[in-house]
């Protein structure tokens, strides 16, 4: 070999720490990451407004709660007294025989030719059914305000949970007052059959007027001192005691401005087919009910979002 050819080893090449392994590919960090959608909540709490404040669909979601609380209040209504039920009908009978002395023995009020007794007890029988729901949804949110600023749920459902049982005390109520027409052989005529449609129209005005109330009394408790001299005062002003044929002719477009007047001439009339009220008196009331439902229902929405801060 000669001098001038040398022999030059190859470089040693260096070993991947794989040992010969292929090289991983280059990461690229402009790759999106790989994201998990959120769980979708089963509820989501916003204030409503407009028609939809009142949310009918989320009121019949929790039907089981209304029932609930109806059924509690009727068990704890009468507990550990006495006479238990009886007091449902106890009580409009002595109203009863008090009017009937007061305004039939006393004053000799007309009774549309009908015993006294049962045209008072007639009366007092619409009368209890508005007065109960009224007096019951007007204190139900500071009855329970342990409920309300700890725990979620439509308040609309407590003043609504009182009409199912002041229905139960006016059905054994108007069963005493079955037993009275039967006693004095009064026989209803086809207006008994009109007697559902005052009822619920008793109730509707009930219920707006409790509504309003219930709602002021959170913020204003003076609510709950004014209501009770308002219902004594409507309860005279009403005709209960005494019939519509009683009020001097130009004072019963006054009279009549009261809607309760109305339903319940209407209320008496069904039952002891005597007296009947006017078309006009009807229209006004079952119209004065609808829009006092109304104002109630979306008053009560309205300042409901502030039941927990005040209570």
């Amino acid at each position: 070999m000669s001098d001038a050819q040398t022999l030059t080893a190859p470089e040693p090449r260096a070993l991947s720490a794989d040992h010969g392994a292929r090289p991983a590919p280059p990461y690229d960090t402009d790759a999106p990451a790989l994201s998990v959608p959120a769980p979708k909540p089963l509820l989501t709490i916003r204030p409503r407004s407009g028609w939809s404040a009142l949310n009918l669909r989320e009121l019949w979601q929790f039907r089981d709660l209304l029932l609930s609380f109806a059924s509690r209040d009727l068990k704890l209504r009468y507990k550990q007294t006495a006479l238990g039920v009886i007091w449902v009908v106890l009580q409009p009978l002595m109203a009863a025989g008090v009017f009937s002395f007061v305004f039939g023995k006393v004053a000799k009020m007309p009774s549309d030719g009908v015993p006294y007794f049962a045209f008072s007890f007639a009366g007092m029988l619409g009368w209890n059914l508005f007065s109960n729901i009224v007096t019951k949804t007007s204190g139900c949110l500071l009855g329970n305000q342990q409920l309300i600023s700890k725990v979620f749920f439509p308040r609309l459902v407590l003043p609504l949970s009182n009409v199912p049982s002041a229905l139960v005390d006016f059905a054994i109520a108007l069963a005493m007052m079955g037993v009275l027409l039967v006693t004095y052989r009064i026989l209803p005529g086809w207006g008994l059959l009109l007697l559902p449609v005052w009822m619920a129209l008793i109730v509707a005005l009930a219920v707006g007027v409790g509504l309003i109330s219930s709602a002021l009394s959170v913020s204003y408790r003076d609510v709950q001192y004014i209501l009770p001299v308002a219902l004594q005062i409507l309860l005279y002003a009403s005709p209960i005691a005494y019939g519509v044929s009683a009020v001097p002719q130009r004072w019963r477009n006054i009279y009549f401005a009261n809607p309760l007047s109305g339903l319940l001439e209407a209320f008496r009339w069904s039952l002891l087919d005597r007296g009947q009220p006017s078309p006009a008196s009807i229209a006004y009331a079952a119209a004065a009910t609808v829009g006092l439902l109304l104002l109630g229902a979306f008053s009560f929405k309205r300042m409901e979002r502030r039941f927990a801060d005040v209570i």
